[in-house]
Formats: structure tokens, sequence, C-alpha cells
């Protein structure tokens, strides 16, 4: 599964951003309890991998210049929540890359 969150920022600040904030997509992954691991293979990627619901799921975030693409390999046993997961990274994916006076923490 893909989802792309536009953006208007230099893949610099993309890129602090994500570090900065990446301690909090386990708090968007839907029923809670889940644990995140996160790694840069290269500059523009930053590999997941996330456990919830007894489930490990692994993605990436690919950073473009006008984009964030969210690749999550979804297992088949939580195929059905996959439009709940596509709604979940939009909402993660713009609040991650929100500068701190637009964040509500």
């Amino acid at each position: 599964m893909n989802v792309a969150i536009p953006h208007d920022l230099g893949r610099d600040e993309v890129r602090r951003r994500l570090r900065e904030n990446s301690h909090e997509i386990a708090d968007y992954i839907p029923g809670g309890l889940a644990e995140i691991e996160t790694d840069w293979p290269s500059e523009d990627r930053m590999g997941m991998s996330i456990n919830a619901m007894g489930q490990m799921i692994r993605g990436h975030v690919d950073i473009e210049d006008t984009q964030l693409v969210f690749q999550i390999m979804l297992p088949p046993a939580l195929g059905f929540i996959k439009p709940m997961v596509e709604g979940a990274i939009r909402q993660s994916g713009q609040h991650l890359i929100a500068p701190p006076k637009d964040r509500d923490d």
C-alpha cells in the first residue's frame, strides 16, 4: 500500500522534521499499543518496523521533492484494516512534518 503526502518543504527540512517526530508514529496506529522502530538506510528513506496487533508490519517513507511516500506492507491477516491504516498515515504524515506552531503536542 502506498500513500503520498504532499509537502512544499525542502528535503532537508522534511528529513529534519521526520527525524525529530518519528517517535510519534506509534500514536497513530489503529488499536494502540504499537511498537515502532525506525532507521535511515539512506538520507531520503526512513525504514519502519511496526509491531501491532500481534503482527509485524514493515514499510518505509521516501522523501521526494514535493511529497512523502509511505509504503507499508500489510500482512494478509490485516488486509481488512487497510482503509484505517491509510487514514492514519494521512493524518500522521501531515502531523509529522507540520511546523512546530501547527502541532498540537
